[in-house]
């Protein structure tokens, strides 16, 4: 095993093993004793979700925290909940996923050239981490950063991820601009290693309504190879 492969096995290890936010600790536990009726007979994770993916990795995707009824119930980011329906459709469209749809831990989904992860590793009430949550969860990001050696770009799901990513690249060494670059679906902010890029979420809200199509997440993926190298 590589060292990088050996140290995200590490923080893997970490993160699953985490319980350094008593709120969130009470809820991923709460939901997964009581569960959502249509998937009573499952046994839910009810853990913090690790990063997936590719280790060799150029494109490192950001999102929120791990679904309630989606992650926190299977165990990998963005399985098994609608916005990774979506996430996972385009990541297959463009060429970054071996297949179109996640539903659990063993459905044979992989990754090439993206590594997935989450600003808040377990799932929190109304999907609102706070702050503090947020800060405390942020060492996890900074850290796989730093074990994927080869991601050149950073791409934000929604505004609290740009806001956290930014902090982990300062983590990382990475300089920041002043003042502090303003999230939009398409931004981008070049720097010396890594280039921020910019998405609306595909949460309900946003795809529902329009608000982000299958054509404008698949232009960011496409855009996010480009800046990459191809």
């Amino acid at each position: 095993m590589s060292t990088g492969a050996a140290g995200l096995a590490r923080l893997e290890r970490e993160v699953i093993a985490c319980r350094a936010c008593p709120r969130l600790v009470a809820w991923r536990e709460q939901v997964a004793r009581v569960k959502r009726a249509a998937f009573a007979g499952e046994e839910y994770w009810g853990r913090p979700i690790p990063g997936f993916g590719d280790p060799q990795a150029r494109v490192f995707i950001l999102g929120l925290a791990p679904a309630a009824h989606g992650a926190n119930r299977t165990g990998r980011i963005f399985t098994g909940d609608r916005s990774g329906d979506w996430l996972f459709a385009s990541l297959h469209r463009t060429g970054f996923a071996n297949q179109a749809r996640a539903v659990s831990l063993d459905d044979g989904l992989e990754l090439r050239d993206a590594w997935i992860s989450a600003t808040v590793r377990c799932a929190p009430p109304a999907n609102r981490p706070t702050p503090i949550e947020r800060d405390r969860c942020l060492p996890y990001a900074a850290r796989e950063l730093g074990l994927l050696s080869r991601v050149r770009i950073v791409i934000c799901l929604g505004g609290f991820a740009w806001d956290a990513a930014l902090r982990a690249l300062a983590a990382v060494g990475e300089p920041v601009p002043r003042p502090k670059p303003r999230f939009g679906h398409g931004a981008e902010v070049p720097g010396e290693r890594f280039t921020l890029l910019g998405s609306f979420h595909p949460s309900q809200q946003n795809t529902f309504t329009g608000r982000l199509t299958e054509p404008m997440t698949d232009a960011i993926l496409m855009r996010a190879c480009e800046l990459a190298g191809g």
